[in-house]
């Protein structure tokens, strides 16, 4: 206890501030993340349905989910700037002596977020103005422009937790930078995949769930089936897949980053046959309070037998590690995005089963019950795994190289707690515009839907082909000629 007061007391007062704010602005603009990086891919499936097998229903969702991907990517220029301002206003010390090393993989992620703003962009002009498949043929780049702004976000941050690529001088400053080993760290591949794949796999469930919602409600019609069946396909396929994923990234943290691992399982000794804790809290004299032991499983997982040996909390000092608070943080949120994972990993079975024996959806309506609730807590484990990443590499800003006390701003406390309101105050405004928006658009498609069900008309919203003109236009013109 009385360490983790010395710690807290050679922290500047505007740490905290800073790291609130950081927080919040990254735990918002994450939520938009999955849609810009996978609707594109989504939306770009469901069109190349569309125009395969010539069907108007999936071409009409198609349509529909371009323009909530340009919404969404609108906000997200919002969400995204503001974080990179913070990176340079809050964490100065980081970025002017560290920049020139990790600054490229920011810079490849604002060159792929210019390139799909203008792919969006042509996209939705394309609709009713160019033929069918070449317009399809200019979105294709899009998901991978997508992809390449994810590289660059990861790569910053994989180096961040296993920097390397340069060479200290005798200041202590970063030369001789190698570009292509500080993107390639050695922990890039896990986290980068573990990364996409969650994107793809959140933003999946996310739009299978709102048609889920729809189906409870009663609307079984071919629309809600299709915009149901596809995103929820996609997510159930890479749900075991993403298992692997993270169980390959956590072995990784294991051997890269070892300290961090025990601050996630909550390994105070060093030592083989080590107990898996589900849950509990760590005290800071090293006991556990409260959650579900497993013996041995902690060593098994971590190297595939019980005399693994497993790096412990204790194995560096108090002040390069996290404090047993932090380790708590970091602990529940790997477990709990463990747990939702496993629970989706059931949902896609239930699901594959019932495809695979009927060829149809599940008939029970507590598998909708279920599918809707799983973007949500998809969104969840996005936040948790950004969590345990962030908290478990505490103190350090940049490991074994830079403390985040180091790299804040000099800015008072007080201003940086104000900053936040005003950050809070914006982005609650800039998020109800953004549902109010979606929700707008989501009246408008229902009643055109109830019209066209009750009177349809011969070419009603055809993205393609010739155009039926207003009788008035039309009666204009004969009388003209007339």
């Amino acid at each position: 206890m009385l360490s983790t007061a010395a710690l807290l007391a050679d922290t500047p007062p505007q740490l905290l501030p800073a790291r609130e704010l950081m927080a919040f602005t990254l735990a918002s603009h994450i939520l938009l993340v999955p849609f810009g990086v996978a609707l594109p891919f989504i939306t770009v499936l469901m069109h190349y349905r569309a125009l395969r097998r010539d069907d108007a229903v999936a071409l009409q969702l198609a349509r529909r989910w371009s323009a909530v991907m340009a919404v969404q990517f609108a906000i997200g220029v919002v969400t995204g700037t503001v974080l990179s301002f913070e990176l340079g206003l809050l964490w100065p010390g980081m970025m002017g002596r560290w920049g020139d090393v990790f600054g490229l993989g920011f810079g490849v992620e604002a060159w792929a977020f210019f390139l799909e703003a203008i792919l969006i962009a042509i996209y939705l002009y394309g609709w009713h103005r160019l033929k069918p498949w070449t317009h399809f043929w200019l979105a294709v780049p899009l998901p991978l422009t997508a992809l390449m702004g994810a590289f660059g976000i990861i790569a910053a941050n994989s180096w961040m937790n296993t920097p390397q690529g340069f060479r200290l001088d005798a200041d202590g400053n970063p030369v001789d930078v190698d570009v292509r080993q500080s993107i390639f760290t050695p922990i890039f591949g896990p986290e980068y995949w573990h990364f996409v794949v969650a994107m793809f796999l959140t933003a999946g469930y996310v739009v299978a769930g709102v048609y889920a919602v729809g189906w409870l409600r009663g609307r079984r019609d071919r629309y809600h089936r299709l915009g149901f069946t596809l995103p929820f396909t996609v997510a159930a396929i890479l749900t075991p897949v993403q298992f692997m994923l993270g169980d390959s990234a956590a072995r990784a943290v294991f051997h890269k980053q070892p300290v961090k691992f025990a601050a996630m399982e909550l390994v105070w000794k060093t030592d083989t046959h080590v107990p898996e804790y589900l849950f509990g809290r760590l005290n800071s004299d090293g006991t556990i309070s409260g959650g579900l032991k497993v013996p041995q499983l902690d060593s098994i997982l971590a190297g595939f037998k019980p005399s693994t040996k497993v790096t412990g909390l204790t194995s560096v000092p108090a002040a390069d590690r996290p404090n047993a608070v932090q380790a708590t943080i970091a602990h529940w949120a790997f477990d709990i995005m463990v747990t939702i994972g496993s629970l989706l990993i059931l949902l896609a079975l239930w699901y594959g089963w019932c495809w695979l024996r009927h060829r149809d959806l599940p008939r029970s309506r507590w598998f909708f019950r279920c599918a809707a609730v799983a973007g949500a807590a998809c969104l969840v484990t996005v936040e948790c795994g950004w969590i345990a990443t962030e908290v478990g590499r505490q103190p350090w800003i940049v490991y074994h190289h830079m403390r985040v006390s180091e790299a804040v701003t000099d800015t008072g406390a007080g201003s940086l707690w104000a900053m936040l309101g005003v950050v809070i105050v914006v982005y609650v405004a800039v998020f109800a515009s953004f549902l109010a928006v979606v929700l707008k658009m989501r009246t408008r498609w229902r009643i055109a839907d109830e019209s066209l069900v009750a009177a349809p008309p011969p070419e009603a919203d055809t993205p393609y082909g010739p155009r039926s003109e207003p009788e008035s236009a039309s009666a204009g013109r004969a009388g003209g000629a007339s």
